[in-house]
Formats: C-alpha cells, sequence, structure tokens
C-alpha cells in the first residue's frame, strides 16, 4: 500500500500537471481550435499520472514514457487531416504531443522543466501573431482561417 504522504505528493503533481495542461489548452481554446482546455489538461494530467504511479508498481518507468509518446502520437494523428490541399491539425497535434511531455516531466517531479516548457509552448502558440505575416496565404497552415480548401472545390462553390 502507498503511504498518505506519497499519495498527497501525487495529488499535488496532478494538480500541477492539470493547471499547465489547462493553461496551454486555454489558447487553442481561445483561438477556436480543437483540444482546448480540458483535453490538455486532462492529457497532461494522465501522463503525469502514468509517468509517476509507473515506479511505483515496479514498471520501468522509460517504457512507460515510450509508450506515453506512442499514445499521444496516435492521438494527435487522429487530429490531423487533409482538406483539398492544405493539412489541417499539426499545431494541435504538436500541441498536445508537448503537453504530453510537460506532464511526463512532472511524474519525473522536473518540475522547473515542466513550468518552462509550458511558457515556451505558450510563447511559441503565441509566434502566430508575427508567422501570419511571414508566409504566402495559400492556406499551407492550420492557422489560416480564411482559406477554403482545393481550388476545384472553390470553383464548384462559386459555379453553384
Amino acid at each position: 500500500m502507498i503511504d498518505m504522504q506519497t499519495q498527497w505528493e501525487i495529488v499535488g503533481r496532478l494538480a500541477l500537471a492539470a493547471t499547465l495542461g489547462g493553461l496551454i489548452g486555454l489558447e487553442r481554446e481561445y483561438r477556436g481550435y480543437p483540444a482546448g482546455v480540458r483535453t490538455m489538461a486532462l492529457v497532461c494530467m494522465g501522463s503525469a499520472l502514468f509517468a509517476d504511479t509507473s515506479g511505483l508498481f515496479g514498471g520501468d518507468s522509460s517504457r512507460i514514457t515510450a509508450q506515453i509518446v506512442s499514445g499521444i502520437g496516435f492521438l494527435g494523428a487522429g487530429l490531423i487531416f487533409r482538406e483539398g490541399y492544405t493539412v489541417k491539425g499539426v499545431t494541435t497535434a504538436a500541441t498536445i504531443w508537448t503537453v504530453a511531455a510537460v506532464g511526463i516531466a512532472i511524474g519525473a517531479q522536473a518540475y522547473i522543466v515542466a513550468v518552462f516548457a509550458s511558457g515556451f509552448a505558450m510563447i511559441l502558440l503565441e509566434l502566430r501573431i508575427l508567422t501570419k505575416n511571414i508566409r504566402p496565404q495559400n492556406g499551407h497552415d492550420e492557422d489560416l482561417r480564411d482559406h477554403r480548401g482545393d481550388p476545384e472545390d472553390e470553383a464548384r462553390e462559386n459555379r453553384d
């Protein structure tokens, strides 16, 4: 049985993971992208819980971490889709992957790393303000909301 102090320490780490994941998810939610506050908080917290408790039950932490990365990659792949000549959801998938890494860092008790990684992720997500003016307006990024997709589809819409 796990002693009470250890359990409360794990609960504290889960709260930190949910908070950091939720903050990153807040940016996605604010921008109207899928996988917002709840998803990011749950992914971060779940990753922290797996990473934290794997050692308590005699598991190999490196194997658990590899399985988290693999599972989150599968989840992220479900968010990426092609629409005409554009690919959408890549940034959201990368964000979920990063949030899982933050959770793993918290589970490994690397709190400073987790906090700074979360801060860096939020800064990178906000760089959209700068990068949207650099890119050609051809819709090759999920951040370009006004692109309609395949030019053939656009031509069909104009005919109808």
